[in-house]
């Protein structure tokens, strides 16, 4: 694991983002842990944030022209990532969509630079893949391409009961785009062997990726 995903991790344990109990998840799964990165929500936090996702943007070698946020949780997260890039020397055009269209001013739905040539799109966490499909049909009627997405954890588990793939996996099947995560549930296993106490919690968390998890 890197310093950059370890730091990522103890900067969601110092915020409450990462939190260890009994969860219900949208699937209606009981998960021994929770991601919110709505919790994200102070300045410095912001900034270390952007830090974490410019780190992992960097270390793929994913190449883009362009770095897109989804509205709404993807809007700040790209600001900051393309904040923390520029500060790398890695200065491009950052892009947001409205979830309305604006019927006056400069209107569309669209903010920011023009969607052009290959697009890199910053969120949070794709659960069900929704999301990423809704903004694949937003780059490809504007004639550009995706080059991949970035997302904060990846939780290794299956999109269903009745499949052998995550959501992730099928976005990157379909689309044909790398999905790159800061740190994914492995890491966050790592951490907590190292890091934490807590055995009792470590092994909810070991029995929870066994019973639903993915390879990769």
């Amino acid at each position: 694991m890197q310093q950059y995903q370890r730091n990522f991790i103890q900067l969601a344990l110092d915020h409450q983002v990462l939190c260890f109990g009994d969860f219900t998840l949208k699937s209606g799964r009981q998960s021994p842990y929770f991601f919110n990165a709505g919790r994200f929500h102070t300045g410095a936090a912001l900034a270390a944030l952007g830090q974490a996702y410019a780190e992992a943007i960097i270390a793929s070698g994913v190449e883009f022209d362009v770095i897109f946020g989804p509205a709404y949780k993807g809007i700040p997260l790209g600001a900051v990532t393309a904040v923390a890039l520029a500060q790398k020397g890695i200065d491009k055009p950052f892009c947001y969509n409205r979830k309305e269209a604006k019927d006056h001013g400069e209107g569309g739905t669209l903010v920011g630079a023009p969607l052009n040539g290959k697009v890199l799109i910053i969120d949070d966490v794709i659960t069900a893949g929704t999301a990423v499909r809704e903004v694949m049909q937003i780059i490809e009627s504007h004639g550009a391409e995706a080059a991949g997405v970035v997302i904060g954890l990846n939780r290794q588990e299956r999109a269903s009961e009745d499949c052998e793939f995550s959501a992730i996996q099928q976005v990157e099947q379909q689309f044909n785009i790398p999905v790159i995560s800061i740190v994914q549930l492995d890491d966050i296993v790592s951490f907590l062997e190292q890091e934490s106490q807590d055995s009792e919690t470590l092994q909810k968390i070991v029995d929870y990726r066994q019973r639903y998890g993915v390879t990769g």
